[in-house]
């Protein structure tokens, strides 16, 4: 089972070429344990009630479009934290887009049973904040270090200074999403100059990078930028899908 990273994107007619590999693990897990439909637990942080209710219905529908399955969403309001109980009987885990600062608070409760379910091999797909919360080192906003624009200040997430956090833990690198869509990737560029992370990727939207065992791949119809600190600097490279 694989662990997959979204770089955002949506599209009310979109195939979901990035979920498909894994709605399939889910429902490979789903039938190991004796079900014919995968159960997919899918966690919401939204601004409002008014907005946990549309996002809730484009989740569901866009799953739905890819493989049949059964989609457990809860959405909550930026504020309010999860419980155990979300992760109850699913057989594979969404955590989707919204702010990561709210998202990290959301799920504090629950960090250490995510960490134990997905070591044991539960899939993972984290979407845009989902993606970037799933590091060790969470880069989760900002638009400035220092005095010094790094990327435009709506890609900030609401905040100012750029900001790492304990993450899920689920991958060592740091995840930036929307790369090229909301130029975040030179806040990465600039976050590992600054030494603030260790480099890491940055991810385009529709596109979703898979770890594996030993195994890295991209599905989509973007690329995953590669970012590393050399000896004469910073270092990008980039994977195609």
């Amino acid at each position: 089972m694989s662990i997959h990273l979204v770089g955002g994107g949506w599209a009310d007619d979109y195939d979901g070429e990035v979920y498909r590999e894994f709605l399939l693990e889910a429902s490979q897990r789903a039938i190991a344990s004796g079900r014919d439909v995968a159960r997919i637990g899918v966690l919401l942080v939204c601004e409002d009630a008014g907005t946990a209710d549309k996002r809730t219905a484009q989740y569901r529908e866009q799953l739905l479009r890819v493989a049949l399955c059964e989609p457990f969403v809860t959405a909550i309001v930026e504020g309010e934290l999860f419980t155990s109980s979300v992760l109850s009987g699913i057989d594979a885990l969404l955590i989707g887009g919204g702010l990561p600062p709210a998202y990290l608070d959301a799920v504090a409760p629950i960090v250490e049973e995510i960490r134990m379910l997905v070591g044991d091999s539960l899939p993972y797909l984290g979407y845009s904040a989902g993606a970037a919360i799933a590091a060790d080192t969470a880069l989760v906003g900002g638009w400035k270090i220092g005095d010094v624009q790094v990327c435009a200040e709506s890609a900030g997430e609401n905040l100012e200074d750029v900001t790492v956090a304990e993450g899920l833990g689920l991958v060592d690198l740091a995840i930036e999403v929307h790369a090229v869509q909301w130029g975040t990737l030179s806040r990465l560029v600039a976050a590992t100059e600054a030494g603030l992370v260790d480099g890491g990727i940055a991810i385009d939207e529709f596109t979703a990078l898979i770890v594996g065992d030993d195994l890295l791949r991209v599905v989509g119809s973007g690329s995953i930028w590669q970012v590393d600190r050399g000896d004469d600097g910073v270092l990008v490279s980039t994977l195609g899908a």
